[in-house]
């Protein structure tokens, strides 16, 4: 039976555990590896970690930190962040992590997709698609290196340029959403939805449980990125790691039919 997962997504800055507001301002909110340890306890349904530092600086996965938190991950774990060969992929596949998620080498070398897809399979290969609406042309611009540079791609066409390439999954995250809470960006969604048909999960803006419920309660399989929601709580943002006991979560579920 399949369900919709929902997904704490943690930010790596400087090896400490950060959120950003529109991927700027990056502010500690702990220990990455604690983070781990906490969400293990909580029974998450999946976990992603991305190195938002490496693409930047032009460096290549920090592996040590990625076997650390791959050995105490007792959930799927999906890892991004500065991977730019198929033989960095093997190696972080080889450390314990399920998934690998590409966004800047895709952009510039889109067959890195097929090659780790004739090598480990789809399943083990995500689109991470950081964008922002253009509000003059009424578009989508596919932005690459943590936000800092923006690509010449659309963004539908490069959905199904990725899934015709093999890729088992894509993350939509939205720029202008990012740490803001105030729900994800639905409208897009909504069109994107009608484009794939691998698993999509999204990202920026969840604020509340209630967002999560509106979206998987529209969408098919589907997957919900969570930042700020699972490391903050309360209007003042203390930081909390927390995330959705099995009561909460299946009062999400409840309005939909899984098959």
């Amino acid at each position: 039976m399949l369900r919709p997962r929902i997904i704490p997504t943690l930010l790596v800055h400087k090896k400490g555990l950060v959120k950003t507001v529109r991927f700027k301002d990056p502010r500690y909110v702990g220990d990455p590896l604690n983070a781990v340890k906490i969400f293990n306890e909580k029974e998450v349904d999946e976990l992603i970690i991305l190195d938002i530092d490496a693409s930047t600086q032009n460096r290549e996965p920090d592996f040590l930190s990625i076997e650390r938190w791959a050995s105490e991950c007792r959930m799927p774990l999906c890892y991004g962040g500065g991977i730019s060969s198929v033989k960095q992929i093997e190696k972080i596949i080889s450390l314990g992590v399920e998934k690998v998620a590409i966004n800047t080498s895709a952009l510039l070398n889109p067959n890195i997709i097929n090659e780790t897809v004739s090598l480990l399979g789809s399943q083990s290969v995500v689109i991470i698609i950081d964008y922002k609406k253009n509000i003059l042309t009424n578009s989508y611009d596919i932005f690459f290196k943590n936000g800092k540079k923006k690509h010449i791609k659309e963004l539908t066409s490069w959905i199904q340029e990725v899934e015709q390439r093999g890729a088992g999954e894509v993350v939509l995250n939205s720029i202008d959403n990012d740490g803001m809470m105030k729900g994800y960006d639905v409208e897009l969604i909504r069109n994107v939805n009608n484009h794939i048909s691998i698993p999509l999960t999204v990202l920026g803006g969840c604020g509340s449980l209630n967002d999560i419920k509106v979206l998987i309660n529209e969408f098919n399989f589907i997957g919900a990125g969570v930042g700020s929601l699972f490391v903050f709580k309360g209007k003042f943002r203390a930081v909390l790691i927390n995330y959705p006991s099995k009561i909460e979560k299946e009062s999400l579920y409840a309005e939909k039919v899984y098959y």
